[in-house]
């Protein structure tokens, strides 16, 4: 398996899919109920290939993400062969997490206790996999409004 499996209430999210999945390859309902009951590890193994191309088809798609904690922020770009990060540290005692310190942020970027930091290097091993654990390790996709922001301002 390349990533996670799909949690229960993102297959049940996909029902359609995963059934249409299922019908290429010529399971029906009832057969994959017969499979889940007498070949469990069939139908897991089935559920983790539907997972990776799920999975593999968001990533793909996925341009920007984003995290955030109650003092910094990370931005990045995801692009074909490199990744552009934007990382912003508040130096005073504010919660990025809550509105009120986001609006902050947003309408104060070139404030003294705001330090914007800005990088890019290339993936280290494929671009999908390390996408995938930023957001593992908390970030989410996003449509890309904070980066471009930002970057127009350090540009």
């Amino acid at each position: 398996m390349k990533y996670r499996q799909l949690t229960k209430e993102q297959f049940e999210g996909l029902h359609e899919e995963f059934a249409h999945f299922l019908a290429t390859q010529s399971i029906d309902a009832k057969e994959w109920t017969q499979i889940k009951k007498e070949k469990p590890t069939v139908a897991e193994d089935e559920m983790n290939v539907f997972s990776d191309v799920v999975w593999d088809d968001v990533l793909t798609k996925t341009a920007y993400i984003e995290h955030f904690s109650e003092r910094s922020v990370n931005l990045f770009k995801c692009e074909d062969d490199e990744i552009h990060r934007i990382a912003i540290k508040i130096t005073w005692d504010i919660n990025l997490l809550e509105q009120k310190g986001f609006e902050w942020l947003m309408q104060n970027p070139m404030d003294n206790s705001v330090e914007i930091f800005k990088g890019s290097k290339p993936y280290n091993s494929e671009r999908n996999l390390e996408v995938f654990d930023l957001i593992e390790k908390g970030s989410s996709i996003s449509k890309g409004e904070i980066f471009e922001y930002f970057n127009t301002l350090v540009s």
